[in-house]
C-alpha cells in the first residue's frame, strides 16, 4: 500500500521533459525522494511485453543502442520527478522513424516536449512518445497508419530540451484501460533497444 501511495504521488508531481503540462511543483523532502525513486519502478515488462518490444526498430537511424545511456531512472527538477524515457542524442534534423507498426494517435506541441507525437502499435497495447522534434515529416497526420521505419519527424531541441543538445526523448508506456494514452504506465525501453540493430535510413 505504501508503495502504491508513493507511485501515485510521484506521478502527480511529474512535469518537464514529458508529455504532461506544467504546473506548480511541491518539492518532496530528500527522504521522500529516496523512497519514491526506490519504489516507483517501471511497469514490469512481462514475457508478452518483452517479446513484442524486442522487435522494436531503433527510432533514430544510424545510432546504435549500445551508444545510448540508460536515462530512464534519472531524476529531473531536483529530484521531483523521474525521466521515464531515454534520450537519444543525434544531430539536429536527423530523421526519427517509427519504432513499430501501428498508427499516429496525436500530434501535439507543448512547452515541455515541444513538437511531439504519440503513436501506438497495431493491437494498441503500447504507446510510443517521441518528443523535442524539430518538425514532422510532411506525410504525418493524426490517425495515419505507420510501418516500422516510416519517417515521422526530425531530431530537434523544441520544448525544454537544451538548445545545444539536440536529441529524441523516446518513451514507451502501456496503453491504460481508460485509453488516456498520455498517462500510461512507463516501461524502460533501454534494455529492449540497446541490442537492436540500427536502421540505416527512414522511409
Amino acid at each position: 500500500m505504501y508503495q502504491r501511495i508513493w507511485i501515485a504521488s510521484l506521478l502527480m508531481i511529474s512535469v518537464g521533459c514529458s508529455q504532461r503540462a506544467s504546473y506548480r511543483v511541491v518539492q518532496p523532502s530528500p527522504k521522500q525522494q529516496a523512497v519514491a525513486l526506490a519504489t516507483a519502478a517501471a511497469a514490469p515488462a512481462d514475457a508478452t511485453a518483452v517479446a513484442h518490444l524486442r522487435g522494436l526498430l531503433f527510432p533514430v537511424p544510424g545510432v546504435h543502442g549500445t551508444r545510448v545511456s540508460d536515462t530512464f531512472n534519472d531524476v529531473r527538477d531536483g529530484g521531483a520527478r523521474r525521466h521515464n524515457a531515454i534520450d537519444i542524442m543525434a544531430p539536429k534534423g536527423t530523421p526519427v522513424i517509427s519504432a513499430d507498426d501501428g498508427r499516429v494517435l496525436r500530434l501535439t506541441r507543448n512547452m515541455n516536449g515541444g513538437i511531439s507525437l504519440y503513436a501506438t502499435n497495431i493491437e494498441e497495447q503500447f504507446v510510443y512518445y517521441y518528443a523535442h522534434l524539430d518538425g514532422y515529416h510532411a506525410s504525418i497526420y493524426a490517425g495515419r497508419s505507420l510501418l516500422r521505419g516510416d519517417t515521422i519527424g526530425y531530431v530537434g531541441t523544441t520544448g525544454n530540451a537544451p538548445k545545444d543538445a539536440p536529441h529524441l526523448h523516446f518513451q514507451v508506456m502501456r496503453m491504460p484501460a481508460d485509453r488516456k494514452f498520455w498517462n500510461g504506465e512507463p516501461i524502460n525501453p533501454y534494455p529492449l533497444l540497446k541490442a537492436a540493430s540500427p536502421a540505416t535510413t527512414g522511409r
